[in-house]
């Protein structure tokens, strides 16, 4: 029986990034878009190409064993063709590394970001077709449709650019495959290449453009996260719950602070800053919602920032997190879990702060647990909140 021929197409999908600019703790291709990672989008469209190909996913170090899970879950039946490799310090170094990773038999290379998830597969069929017909360097391409102009370092406008000889460069970006080889071999030390069509202009090679497509934008900021929510959901609200939960022992030695609120002549709640064992799980559950992790990982107790702040700095402050994500509050629910303060009082009054903190309706309810557990020894307080948000 004649094995099968190895694929002449390669695809490099870099997924080493940070992504410090999107504001979130896992490397950016691991960032979820409706549910699944950027590197999975990234991936759907490689293979819905038609062209079998060797694909090279480069991944942080931290997150090899999970690109390599991806990378199987998205390839099915073909996963023998899905090669992982770890990336380097830079950009050119993760490249660097996937391409020593792809097959000889490969006659086109293509270097894809995972960044640019929604890219569909007829640009990366464009972009093969072009390599092949003329040996040469293909990059997809958008018009420039704003005014461009050029200015000093003071801001001020120095003149107009024509845009009509300028073009907004995305990936997949495609090469000869022994050629481009040569051509990152080639590279001087300490040389600036600010993508990779550059390092093959700079061997002497030829460069052009096939059209791209706007959806093949990159994932950089919060916004542009929102924008691929927006159309991965197909125009449709994106709605995400979170839970959190939140446990504070009493102090007799300090104020209580719940809810936002001061509560005299009750026990307050030891802790680093307030204690206010509401709040903080408000935080935790609006963290959770949006991807952002928790209180902890966020507002840690080495933060001189956050000792002894109030519950309402812990709030603001996560609400910040959670717009910058893309997100809105639609409505957040609290049960607390205490012997004292009696709450029926001032329910009302908690709502409406909190409410009014979050721009978003704000309910709490309180229980007892009848005397079980720590809460029903009246040790401490417990409050669990959800959190329901929108994009």
């Amino acid at each position: 029986m004649t094995a099968p021929l190895a694929p002449r197409l390669a695809v490099i999908v870099v997924a080493a990034g940070s992504g410090t600019r999107l504001g979130r703790p896992e490397p950016k291709a691991f960032v979820t878009l409706g549910g699944r990672t950027l590197l999975e989008h990234a991936l759907e469209g490689v293979f819905a190409q038609p062209e079998p190909a060797q694909v090279v996913i480069v991944a942080p170090a931290s997150h090899r064993g999970d690109a390599a899970a991806i990378g199987r879950r998205v390839a099915g039946p073909v996963q023998d063709a899905v090669t992982v490799v770890t990336g380097g310090d830079s950009r050119a170094a993760s490249v660097a590394a996937g391409l020593a990773a792809v097959a000889e038999g490969a006659d086109v290379v293509l270097i894809h970001d995972a960044a640019r998830a929604l890219t569909p597969p007829e640009v990366f069929t464009r972009v093969v077709q072009r390599v092949r017909a003329e040996q040469v360097g293909v990059i997809p391409a958008l018009p420039v449709v704003d005014t461009i102009a050029r200015r000093d370092h003071s801001g001020a406008v120095l003149e107009q650019v024509d845009r009509s000889e300028l073009a907004a460069i995305q990936t997949p970006q495609g090469f000869p495959a022994e050629a481009y080889r040569a051509a990152v071999t080639a590279v001087v030390p300490g040389a600036e290449h600010t993508d990779d069509a550059s390092v093959f202009a700079a061997a002497g090679h030829p460069v052009v453009t096939v059209p791209g497509d706007e959806r093949a934008f990159k994932v950089t900021t919060p916004w542009d996260l929102r924008r691929a929510e927006h159309l991965v959901s197909g125009g449709r609200p994106s709605l995400r719950t979170g839970v959190g939960i939140d446990v504070h022992a009493y102090d007799e030695s300090q104020p209580l602070w719940l809810g936002g609120l001061y509560w005299p002549d009750e026990p307050g709640l030891a802790g680093h800053s307030d204690g206010d064992a509401i709040s903080h799980a408000i935080c935790d559950a609006l963290l959770s919602a949006a991807g952002l992790g928790d209180i902890g990982s966020r507002f840690g107790v080495d933060d001189p920032r956050f000792a002894e702040a109030r519950g309402e700095v812990f709030l603001t402050a996560t609400l910040e997190l959670v717009r910058d994500a893309g997100f809105e509050v639609v409505n957040v629910a609290v049960q607390v879990v205490a012997q004292r303060p009696r709450f029926a009082a001032r329910r009302h009054e908690v709502e409406a702060l909190l409410t009014r903190t979050l721009g978003a309706p704000v309910s709490v309810a309180a229980t007892t647990s009848d005397g079980l557990g720590f809460t029903g020894r009246a040790e401490g307080v417990a409050a669990i909140a959800t959190a329901l948000l929108h994009s």
